[in-house]
């Protein structure tokens, strides 16, 4: 089987694949359906640029219809930026201002009538047979390149905020996974980029047609390694995803300035002693807050800027001292590793093991062995 066969069959499976997906994520029943409609667009528009390499096998399209194929990728990059946005805050929406997402594709559009769409027959053939020297190809190429890495960029932005934001507001580690998620789906889509601009240099101003080929090979495997990726993911993590409230703020973003007040850092701390509000294992920022009758962005700038902690470790300290006097205490050297981090507030051993080495440079029985 020669390269081009190969390319053919990968890009087949692919398609298939992506669409196979997409149909799933279109049908499942789930509260997130904003979500899955936004990544299943994706998987179709993706599968559709991938079309490329096996359809002309089969048929022979229209060519308005097929520069709208060719055109049809501009929406990648807004739907997968829409859809972070979405697995991001629980309360997002789409609303008319995010039309404005398919501007690129409109103008490029534009851009391509005069010459494509409104010219005769011959002239589209004419267009086609020498596409990438066209001006407006060419134009729209290295525009799509900026369009892109800003799309990139504003993603990278948004994941790193929320990030800070958990951290910020939240103490349930399984609220970490959607960012560890977003982390890894981010850095194959930008493997993904990579890949294909080094496969477009080389088609464009290195003159080796097996080298082309061979990155097309490169390029359609890791389409499959992605998308079985998303299969196990979806099937290890079914619940995927719990998002944050839209209105949420850093405590740097936040205007109101806490003045430095000891006293308040006294009560929060005497607060915390006394009623352990932290061996709540789904204890937010909000809720602590709502407990001491302090608004909440007072709060989160008292224990983010003025303790210098973010709202995640700032809880963890005390869950891990509470772990570690029962650690201590000879009468309880019965008490399960397991019994101890439930009953300190967390819940999973990973997330306390971490927690707990990274206070105290041990694991928890490493700890108990050391001291009783």
């Amino acid at each position: 089987m020669n390269q081009v066969s190969v390319i053919a069959v990968l890009g087949f499976i692919i398609f298939l694949l992506f669409l196979f997906f997409a149909g799933f994520l279109l049908t499942v029943k789930t509260n997130k359906k904003l979500n899955n409609i936004l990544l299943a667009s994706f998987l179709i528009v993706t599968a559709l640029d991938i079309s490329v390499f096996f359809y002309s096998m089969f048929i022979t399209p229209n060519l308005n219809l097929e520069m709208l194929r060719i055109k049809l990728s501009a929406f990648k990059d807004p739907l997968l930026f829409l859809y972070v946005l979405s697995v991001i805050y629980s309360n997002f929406k789409l609303r008319r201002i995010h039309i404005f997402h398919s501007l690129f594709w409109v103008f490029s559009i534009v851009i391509l009538l005069s010459n494509f769409f409104l010219a005769d027959t011959a002239a589209k053939e004419a267009f086609f047979a020498d596409f990438d020297s066209q001006w407006e190809i060419k134009f729209l190429d290295i525009l799509g390149q900026f369009v892109s890495l800003g799309y990139f960029l504003a993603t990278l932005y948004y994941v790193l905020r929320y990030r800070k934001l958990i951290l910020e507001n939240y103490t349930n580690s399984d609220v970490l996974k959607n960012y560890n998620w977003l982390k890894q789906l981010l850095i194959l889509i930008t493997i993904g980029h990579v890949l294909t601009l080094i496969k477009g240099y080389v088609r464009d101003y290195v003159d080796n047609d097996e080298l082309t080929q061979i990155l097309r090979i490169v390029l359609l495997l890791f389409g499959v390694f992605f998308i079985f990726w998303l299969f196990l993911k979806a099937l290890n993590s079914p619940k995927l995803f719990r998002g944050i409230d839209v209105n949420l703020s850093t405590s740097k973003e936040i205007e109101k300035e806490v003045e430095e007040d000891d006293t308040k850092i006294q009560d929060l701390k005497k607060y915390m002693e006394a009623e352990e509000p932290y061996l709540n294992p789904d204890l937010t920022i909000r809720k602590l807050a709502e407990h001491m009758k302090m608004p909440m962005r007072d709060l989160s700038v008292l224990i983010n800027q003025k303790l210098n902690q973010h709202f995640f470790d700032f809880i963890n300290e005390y869950r891990i001292e509470k772990a570690k006097k029962i650690l201590s205490d000879v009468t309880k050297t019965k008490v399960t590793v397991l019994e101890i981090l439930y009953e300190v507030g967390f819940n999973s051993k990973s997330s306390f093991n971490t927690a707990f080495k990274k206070h105290t440079g041990k694991t928890p029985t490493q700890y108990r062995k050391s001291v009783v």
